[in-house]
């Protein structure tokens, strides 16, 4: 069996915190309780992987960088797995802001990748965007069936919808079950597409049942 593409949230952040919609690069950075998550997730790691890479937001290089340096692994940086770009609701924290975000992200999950905030992405730019750039990372370096595992440090929203599109796991389930900071989505390439072999603290096979968690969508 070959290695899996393991997709990785990064650390808290100031606008975790501050509930900020923070979306835009270079974005805001980790706090202190980041950086630990951050370090314990790469001294946790049993064997260090075949290559790691990262976003180009701040917060999620920083988190790549203490996976560095636990493992030894070269951080490389990537353009196209930034989170979903939310144009006018940019650095906002207030009720309504989230709620229109939560709105148009819940479309997604239901197929209607058409819609978007004002000024933002839809659904079809994130994956339009974010799949290619994983689908070369699965033909450089997961073709072997020897090959270790890849490590990318990402966003929770984005995460969610291309792992969601890519596996097929219930809409209900991945609509309603965020990530914490340094939680995964492990993808494992199959013929044809991929499987989702853990998504959080879930395992397959993922119940649509599943009742929502507390959604903290952003980063």
């Amino acid at each position: 069996m070959t290695g899996k593409l393991i997709l990785v949230r990064h650390g808290e952040t100031e606008g975790n915190v501050g509930k900020i919609l923070d979306t835009r690069l270079p974005g805001l950075p980790l706090t202190e309780r980041g950086a630990g998550q951050a370090k314990t997730f790469g001294s946790g790691l049993l064997v260090p992987p075949q290559r790691l890479f990262s976003s180009e937001a701040l917060r999620a290089r920083q988190t790549g960088g203490y996976i560095e340096a636990a493992t030894g692994v070269n951080l490389e940086v990537l353009t196209d797995l930034q989170e979903v770009q939310l144009g006018d609701l940019e650095g906002l924290n207030t009720r309504a802001a989230h709620e229109a975000f939560q709105d148009v992200y819940h479309a997604w999950h239901f197929g209607e990748l058409s819609e978007r905030v004002p000024g933002g992405e839809s659904g079809n730019d994130v994956l339009e965007r974010y799949v290619p750039a994983l689908e070369r990372l699965r033909e450089t370096y997961l073709t072997d069936p020897e090959a270790p595992d890849l490590i990318v440090v990402s966003h929770g929203a984005a995460m969610r919808l291309v792992s969601r599109e890519l596996t097929g796991v219930p809409r209900q389930f991945a609509a309603n079950n965020h990530l914490d900071n340094t939680e995964t989505i492990e993808l494992l390439p199959v013929p044809g597409g991929w499987d989702c072999t853990r998504w959080g603290s879930y395992l397959p096979p993922f119940a649509a049942d599943i009742a929502p968690t507390g959604d903290d969508p952003m980063g």
